[in-house]
């Protein structure tokens, strides 16, 4: 799952891919902006997250994508 993630008065957005369901991160996200937490997301890698739910401005959810070689479509 590709998950693109907007803060408050920052001008790049944070970018991850991560093996949670949509759901999972629906949820995580709801919980942390409910109780002014923190969202704490693991990507592939391993790397851990950390956003404030009080800043977040905009979760973007989409499917995992390949990386494109070449100049195809």
């Amino acid at each position: 799952m590709d998950v693109n993630i907007g803060v408050q008065h920052v001008a790049r957005d944070i970018s991850i891919e991560t093996e949670e369901s949509a759901d999972s991160i629906t949820a995580k996200v709801t919980e942390a902006i409910n109780s002014d937490g923190l969202l704490s997301l693991t990507d592939t890698k391993g790397r851990v997250v950390l956003v404030p739910g009080s800043k977040i401005a905009f979760i973007d959810l989409g499917p995992a994508t390949g990386r494109r070689v070449g100049f195809g479509k």
